[in-house]
């Protein structure tokens, strides 16, 4: 163990060893949020592929032509999907309307719909698109957190492992380079560190958010779709005999 050490990035291994507690605790801390990071970083990218996913298979389904009723129900299955929860949340609010469960609801009107029913669908959309980038932002402030605050968490660190350097000096007398190398590369460590913890946040907070905000946009082009479609007339715009999968 202690030769992989030695051999680690040229002794940065052994130096870890032998740094002192204030030093270890720093390093500690940002081992901590690092770790949380790529947790964090992992999952939000398997959450958006499958949103990515779901949200392709429904809207296929959707511009097929089928019943609003067997959407609702595929709608339940694919719950990553935001587009495929702001048409749950539109089929709820009709439903939630005086039609009972079950009933087509969207080829129940022979003409459009009025515009206050029209305004309360586009209310109960709005509500779910909220719901939905609610969801797909959470654990982010923990990757801006992670950004702004290791970088001088490693700085305090580094600080901390100067001034212990300084009192070495003076404790020997001495200012030589073999007196002062090591606690200066020691108290680097951390300052590397903070940096390793950081530049992986801030690259994959800025994505994220990007990618809230390219979905934020989908979920209201979605709505605006849906709502004209609700008011055009519909009975007998769609095919029949589409029930299938």
């Amino acid at each position: 163990m202690g030769a992989w050490f030695s051999s680690f990035g040229g002794g940065v291994g052994e130096l870890i060893i032998n740094a002192g507690p204030m030093a270890k605790l720093v390093l500690l801390i940002l081992l901590c949020f690092s770790i949380v990071c790529w947790a964090v970083i992992f999952e939000k990218w398997r959450q958006l592929r499958l949103a990515h996913q779901e949200t392709e298979r429904f809207l296929k389904m959707y511009r097929e032509g089928r019943r609003p009723a067997f959407l609702a129900g595929a709608a339940k299955k694919l719950r990553a999907s935001p587009a495929a929860r702001v048409f749950l949340g539109a089929h709820q609010e009709l439903l939630g309307r005086g039609f009972p469960d079950g009933v087509d609801v969207v080829e129940e009107w022979e003409e459009s719909l009025p515009s206050e029913r029209l305004e309360a669908v586009n209310r109960a959309m709005r509500r779910v698109a909220t719901s939905e980038i609610g969801r797909l932002e959470r654990h982010l402030p923990f990757l801006a957190t992670t950004a702004s605050s290791a970088p001088f968490i490693g700085l305090f660190g580094t600080v901390w492992g100067v001034m212990a350097a300084f009192q070495n000096i003076g404790s020997q007398g001495s200012a030589s380079l073999a007196v002062v190398a090591p606690g200066i590369s020691e108290a680097l460590i951390a300052t590397a560190a903070g940096l390793a913890a950081a530049i992986p946040a801030v690259i994959a907070y800025n994505y994220f958010v990007n990618r809230v905000k390219h979905w934020a946009g989908e979920m209201e082009n979605f709505s605006l779709e849906l709502l004209n479609q609700l008011a055009r007339p519909i009975k007998g715009a769609r095919p029949a005999g589409k029930d299938g999968l």
